[in-house]
């Protein structure tokens, strides 16, 4: 057996000890602490488990439920049937693998549930490399221009070597995921690690949201999925600020690209703060509420980024790209298009309005904005609004 893979009894212990009810992360840490290894925490005596425990918690840890039994089998079931090119792991504190960046905060899980490439689990520092990897995280709603601008910064960072952490949501998360396969298929270097790292606030068995679960298949491809919660665990509200934690801890720094004031999002950039880690944020129009948990980052002393080059510029120890990086030419605009998308400018406007500052009747209007959003350079929004798109 691999010196690093979990036996089962081990296995058996460390599910006990984070399943059972009313022992929480902190209070298991005190137990560990106390027994010095997982199994131990199970053969102190009554008296040295009196010292941390209520009569209910050690009634509870003594006992071993049919729960508990399933959730041995189901996890011992899932680790030994991985599909082909995968690796499933179970990474408890104390592992080779456990990612140095998380045990560096206040609060680190007690185990990692991990599915991913095989290849990335031949080293463990090539797992979780914390100075060669960003979270970013914005919107589930996002703007056009805000899903272009996660992709791009996602890919361009990937490219330069950096790891993209996020949480597999719809909206941004799930852009910035795509934007990092990109990079993976494009000729990312073989030993720069994985590409991405999802970090679920589910069981791994349990995608969500279902609409990302082709996407989850491809990340694990080239990159990790990462839970603390056990297989079986469905979407429950209070899991993802909890894991929020882990995608920051798990980075050097931390980039929003759009977010409102009542966002996960602000969640992540603060506990990113709080663990020592850089806060970035992306500025956008002061009419967009996808834009205002950004300025407000920015009014706190986040770094204003309009660039890859200024994340790189600010994270220490990275190498900076041999060039910039180049986005495909697009045809030159016609002198129609020009008046038009300068009649737009960058925040999103009506008809009504389009009509006043052009001049032009609504039927021409409606022609050339079907002409430019065909062409990827405007978008058409929920309200009859349109939005001029920047693709770098």
């Amino acid at each position: 057996m691999d010196p690093l893979t979990l036996d089962r009894d081990e296995l058996s212990a460390w599910l006990r000890l984070t399943q059972t009810p009313g022992i929480g992360r902190a209070l298991a840490r005190r137990l560990l602490a106390q027994a010095g290894a997982v199994q131990a925490v199970f053969t102190q005596s009554p008296t040295a488990l009196r010292s941390l425990l209520t009569p209910a918690q050690l009634a509870a840890l003594l006992t071993i439920s049919p729960a508990q039994r399933d959730a041995l089998q189901t996890c011992w079931q899932w680790l030994q049937t991985p599909p082909p090119g995968l690796v499933h792991a179970v990474i408890p504190l104390g592992d080779p693998r456990y990612p140095a960046g998380l045990l560096a905060t206040e609060d680190p899980p007690l185990l990692l549930y991990v599915a991913g490439a095989a290849h990335f689990f031949a080293r463990a520092e090539a797992m979780f490399p914390a100075q060669r990897a960003l979270a970013m995280v914005g919107s589930r709603q996002p703007s056009a221009q805000g899903l272009i601008d996660a992709r791009r910064f996602a890919h361009e960072l990937c490219l330069a070597g950096l790891c993209i952490v996020s949480g597999m949501a719809l909206g941004i998360d799930a852009a910035a995921h795509e934007g990092a396969l990109q990079a993976a298929q494009e000729g990312r270097a073989a030993d720069a690690g994985p590409a991405t790292i999802a970090v679920w606030g589910t069981g791994l068995d349990q995608p969500y949201p279902r609409r990302n679960a082709a996407l989850a298949q491809r990340i694990a491809r080239a990159g990790l999925l990462v839970s603390e919660y056990p297989l079986g665990t469905p979407p429950l509200a209070a899991h993802f600020p909890q894991r929020n934690r882990i995608i920051s801890g798990l980075a050097q720094g931390t980039l929003v690209v759009e977010a409102a004031l009542a966002s996960g999002s602000l969640i992540t950039a603060r506990l990113a703060a709080e663990q020592g880690r850089e806060v970035f944020a992306i500025p956008g129009s002061i009419h967009a509420p996808q834009s205002h948990g950004c300025h407000a980052l920015l009014r706190q002393g986040a770094t204003l980024v309009e660039t890859a080059q200024d994340v790189l510029g600010e994270l220490q120890g990275l190498p900076q790209p041999a060039k910039p990086a180049t986005t495909p030419a697009r045809s030159p605009e016609t002198p129609v298009e020009t008046g038009l998308l300068a009649a737009l400018g960058f925040d999103p406007q009506g008809l009504d309005e389009l009509v006043a500052r052009t001049g032009w009747s609504a039927a021409q209007l409606q022609a050339a904005l079907l002409e430019l959003e065909l062409a990827g350079r405007v978008a058409r929004l929920p309200g009859g609004l349109f939005q001029r798109l920047e693709r770098g």
